[in-house]
């Protein structure tokens, strides 16, 4: 099937970046073609385009932009409530959220050898989303919200599940990052009050890098990372420690840290070609490294000497990353705004 239409759009404001974002998401959660899937066949009936496979996230590549990209829109909506794209965001959302649309998600992850399907990357997103929707004060989110609960409930049951059987944090700079995901859904946790599922998260984390040491910060970025191994661990380890304890841990885990307020002791990563799906993650290790950056001086005490270069070295980052985010190429416009939006909204730091 060809891909939709798109719908007309007022301009966006001028000096209202998130404006800009808003309109890449809006022209791609429908958009079914190009279009990645990462899929274990069962028998040839599951030889089927991603509209038929997951009919609510089928757009944007894949399907954890997808659910990044819808999170985008209702996160403008709980940030921006006078935004010009108000009534094209809720058409949209809409289309997608309906029961039908979940129980086709529902029984493809429910399917057989789908255990590890979007885990830990997507299903993060996907609980994001919902504390999207369950902090939204618009009548639609709680409506929707009810449609996609039989989700988040397996979800939230498989991840227990495979938590108790974790036994090794994945230290990677993609996807499978078990730092950002734990972080993600930590945020989800204290969202809802599940505080069943933030203490098996909590308690994996301390599990994995409460002894954790001296990060090899020099080696990153990988060539295709747009996740920082090191950190999203330190920007995950402020949700659990205290911050006496934060701050203790994090001298020892990071003590490349300066205290000269300078910003030049990570520099940004760099994209030659924007086009190629994979060397444009450099992109997005900006945008995640600034709010990275953010969120650990954000967890300091008041006056530590360290604050001044976090913050330093997230505003350039931040300038490198947000001025990357463009409609030119469909390899980086279908999730950088996603990046750029929980950057730019601060949504790992701000409680709403």
């Amino acid at each position: 099937m060809a891909s939709e239409p798109e719908i007309a759009l007022p301009a966006p404001r001028e000096g209202v970046v998130t404006d800009r974002f808003a309109v890449l998401a809006l022209s791609c959660i429908h958009r079914e073609y190009p279009n990645k899937i990462s899929h274990v066949l069962n028998s040839a009936a599951d030889a089927r385009p991603a509209r038929e496979l997951y009919p609510t996230f089928y757009g944007c590549y894949d399907w954890h932009s997808s659910v990044h990209g819808h999170w985008l829109l209702v996160r403008i909506l709980n940030t921006d409530p006078n935004t010009p794209f108000r009534e094209a965001i809720l058409s949209a959302l809409s289309k997608s959220f309906t029961p039908e649309n979940i129980a086709g998600e529902l029984a493809y992850f429910r399917a057989p050898d789908r255990a590890s399907f979007e885990r830990p990357y997507g299903t993060a997103w996907f609980l994001q989303l919902m504390t999207e929707l369950r902090q939204a004060d618009f009548p639609e989110a709680a409506v929707w919200m009810n449609t996609l609960e039989p989700l988040e409930s397996f979800i939230r049951t498989e991840t227990l599940k495979w938590l108790t059987k974790l036994v090794y944090p994945i230290r990677i700079g993609t996807h499978n990052s078990t730092s950002f995901a734990f972080g993600l859904m930590i945020d989800w946790a204290d969202a809802t009050g599940d505080t069943e599922f933030r203490n098996a998260l909590s308690d994996k984390a301390l599990a994995f890098h409460a002894s954790d040491v001296n990060c090899p910060l020099e080696y990153e970025p990988s060539g295709e990372d747009f996740l920082s191994p090191c950190l999203m661990e330190a920007d995950l380890m402020r949700r659990i420690l205290p911050q006496a304890e934060y701050s203790l841990w994090l001298a020892a885990f990071m003590p490349q840290i300066p205290e000269d307020g300078s910003a030049e002791w990570i520099a940004p990563g760099i994209v030659l070609d924007a086009s190629d799906g994979k060397l444009v993650h450099l992109d997005g290790v900006n945008l995640s490294r600034a709010w990275a950056l953010q969120g650990i001086a954000s967890a300091l005490p008041e006056g530590d000497a360290r604050i001044a270069a976090l913050l330093a070295a997230a505003a350039t980052h931040k300038v490198a990353g947000v001025a990357a985010v463009s409609e030119e190429h469909y390899a980086g416009s279908h999730w950088l705004a996603s990046f750029a939006t929980y950057l730019e909204t601060r949504r790992g730091i701000t409680p709403k």
